[in-house]
């Protein structure tokens, strides 16, 4: 008896998904609408690669922008068939598999094999100290410039040649001095990690065979996020064979501000003419009415393939839209109907969303939902571990661990600052690459060689002796010995969680060894003290920042003392600990039953059953940018047109995150900058179908205690 092509495939997908998953002529655009079940097509596909066309796991790659989705593909790839089967996949990130990439041919990258990786924060110091400056918006803006040019293959020369404004006549000339700074550090940033492979594959032919014969079919997710690198390098990948499905939704194309270019789902039709084009429309996440108003919003773009979301899952209830009169009324009248909704439902708190257009709105949603003692977390929050002065602490204590983590040198020796400039950390790196040390122990052995003067040595070999005090007492000994296996364990891990950098394996993990166990809180202790980190953070910032981040360094300490005493740790496993701490705190963990407060860039890819979206106003939502922008006049014009339209695509993100109820609210007046501003209704409003009748304040006037009060009134005549 023979089975059909495509047996085995999952009997309930839809007629697009079944052929969006067993087509394999050649390239495919599976044109993905929100909730129509992207990642069952993408995993489906890959499965059926490998049961019955006869792809070999490693000859087959997915690619995902986070680790969120690379572990989902991955999990659900291993209950669709044998493990054994399914030895050697590759499902990870762009930047993964870019790492994976140049480790195997650094040598052909210009770097050495222990090369480091320098996360946003860690670029951003050397930005600072090329520009000399603590202006921190000039300092991001320069950075963006870079990572944009990067993202799209443009060198320092080129930048310099095309810049046509001062500020990217700036950013330019860093540039340039940054490229060489890395150069020297033998160091690369997170973009390096696509534009350095990507540029490999386009001129080395060896190289581009070697990666092309592995890669029999790839899989890329969220295509309309890819930027100019990343396309040039699936271009590369898949060559001429191009066996290749991209999936992507051109309405959901939200991050045009870090590189991303929804052109790219467009020029997949020019670049591959006999693309195959697959529309999934059927969305299983919403109810229709929710979908209707998504779809009214977005048509307002202009069309390129034409798309329309429908539901089987019933008509639903109305959506809400209300006008309050400043934000603190619209946070408490929010705060009080998810607490009634939640009564009335038998909802648990992890059911509600609350989802916005910037970070400011956050802090007076967190105290609404605080006085009716309403649980809640925040997405996109900083990590603790992310903290710079945490970072500065863990750079000490890596270094002490690993003298070869040259990151976590450039960092300590510079924090306090004891002198040492870029000019001489160049210098030294110039010099480690070309005896092919580390920065570390390269300040033993460039004194002799006459590369830098007296003045700059002395601090250096004075920072690198404190180190070595510390290394004795700590109980490192000789060489140590790489951790062969535990390469595994970070796969598909995003930055900054990357290898070679702060708080990355081969930062971390590529050199520790069993020492000899001492007093770890004392030896904490007094690294603390000899730091003089207290007086560095009030000389760096204001009396109440400094007093905070003092205070984050003292939890840190007292949790590694605790944690030291705890488990019998001496500083060497500590630091081992700590590593994989900082690696793995944004894993699997079980979502706690609490409300989700959360920008809308953050918020992709998630749903809720119901969804509260607030601030739809103009100058919020869309927001406009500023009036003094740096663009040219006579561009001027056309990048407001780009906005408008991006910002309409975010807002149908955030109305695609609903399954059951979708509420709206925006003010009449909003609080900035100590000065109330007159606001309107979010153009995005009408546009989904509403009328100027709009829902009132259900308690105009009323204070919390008094909306509280309203509240349980209410619930008692239930």
């Amino acid at each position: 008896m023979t089975t059909s092509p495509g047996a085995t495939v999952a009997a309930d997908l839809n007629p697009m998904q079944r052929k969006a998953v067993l087509y394999l002529d050649g390239p495919c655009l599976v044109l993905a609408g929100a909730g129509s079940g992207k990642t069952r097509v993408i995993t489906q596909k890959i499965a059926y690669l490998m049961r019955e066309c006869g792809y070999p796991a490693r000859n087959v790659v997915a690619l995902t922008f986070t680790n969120k989705a690379a572990r989902e593909m991955s999990d659900r790839i291993r209950q669709l068939v044998d493990p054994r089967l399914a030895k050697g996949l590759t499902v990870s990130t762009f930047h993964s598999l870019g790492l994976r990439f140049l480790r195997e041919e650094a040598e052909h990258a210009g770097l050495k094999k222990q090369f480091s990786i320098l996360d946003s924060n860690d670029a951003l110091a050397i930005i600072q100290e090329l520009l000399a400056t603590t202006d921190r918006a000039r300092l991001k803006a320069v950075q963006q410039c870079i990572s944009l040019w990067k993202n799209g293959l443009t060198g320092p020369d080129e930048a310099a040649a095309s810049a046509l404004t001062p500020s990217e006549a700036e950013a330019a000339r860093v540039y340039r001095d940054y490229s060489a700074t890395l150069g020297a550090y033998q160091a690369v940033d997170f973009d390096d990690l696509i534009r350095l492979p990507t540029m490999l594959l386009e001129r080395n032919d060896d190289v581009r065979s070697r990666w092309q014969s592995r890669v029999h079919y790839l899989l890329v997710d969220e295509y309309q996020d890819t930027n100019v690198c990343q396309y040039r390098m699936v271009q590369a990948l898949v060559g001429r064979r191009a066996m290749f499905t991209a999936v992507g939704d051109d309405d959901q194309a939200i991050y045009a501000w870090r590189g991303a270019t929804v052109e790219n789902l467009q020029r997949l039709t020019h670049d591959f003419p006999g693309i195959e084009l697959i529309k999934l429309e059927q969305n299983y996440r919403s109810v229709q009415r929710i979908l209707t108003a998504a779809n009214k919003v977005i048509g307002n773009n202009p069309n390129v393939f034409g798309k329309t979301l429908w539901s089987s899952l019933g008509e639903g209830e109305p959506i809400q839209v209300t006008a309050m009169d400043d934000d603190e009324s619209e946070a408490e009248s929010i705060a009080m109907r998810i607490s009634a909704a939640r009564f009335e439902r038998r909802a648990q708190w992890k059911d509600f969303a609350v989802l916005y257009r910037s970070n400011q709105q956050a802090r007076v949603l967190e105290q609404a939902l605080r006085n009716l003692r309403i649980p809640y977390t925040i997405s996109g929050g900083q990590s603790f571990f992310e903290k710079p002065e945490i970072r500065d602490m863990l750079a000490y204590l890596r270094v002490i661990a690993n003298d070869d983590d040259d990151p976590a040198f450039i960092r300590a020796v510079t924090t306090p600052r004891r002198g040492i400039g870029s000019a001489t950390l160049q210098t030294l790196g110039q010099f480690a690459l070309e005896k092919g040390l580390s920065m570390f122990a390269a300040v033993f052995e460039i004194g002799p060689a006459g590369r830098l003067a007296p003045r700059q040595l002395q601090p250096l070999q004075n920072f690198a002796r404190y180190i070595q005090d510390f290394q004795t007492r700590a109980g490192r000994r000789g060489a140590w010995r790489s951790m062969q296996g535990m390469e595994g364990l970070f796969a598909g891990m995003d930055p900054p969680a990357a290898a070679g950098q702060p708080g990355g394996p081969a930062g971390l993990l590529d050199t520790f060894e069993a020492a000899a166990a001492g007093d770890t809180p004392g030896l904490l202790d007094e690294l603390l003290r000899s730091i003089d980190y207290e007086r560095h953070l009030y000389d760096l910032y204001d009396e109440k920042p400094a007093q905070t981040r003092w205070q984050n360094v003292l939890e840190l300490m007292g949790w590694l003392k605790r944690k030291a005493q705890e488990d019998e740790l001496d500083l060497m496993e500590l630091v081992q600990h700590v590593s994989l701490v900082t690696m793995l705190e944004r894993g699997d963990d079980e979502e706690p039953d609490a409300v989700k407060l959360s920008t809308l860039h953050a918020a992709k890819g998630l749903e809720y059953p119901h969804v509260y979206l607030v601030g739809v106003e103009e100058g919020l939502l869309p927001h406009l940018g500023r009036e003094d922008e740096d663009v040219a006049p006579a561009d001027a014009a056309e990048v407001r047109v780009q906005r408008i339209q991006e910002e309409r695509r975010l807002m149908y993100v955030g109305i695609t995150r609903a399954q059951r109820s979708l509420h709206l609210s925006w003010c009449k007046r909003r609080r900035r900058a100590r000065e109330d501003v007159v606001r309107e209704r979010s153009r995005f409003v009408e546009e989904m179908g509403f009328s100027e009748k709009k829902l009132a304040d259900p308690a105009p006037g009323m204070n919390p205690k008094q909306r509280l009060d309203m509240l349980k009134s209410l619930l008692a005549g239930n």
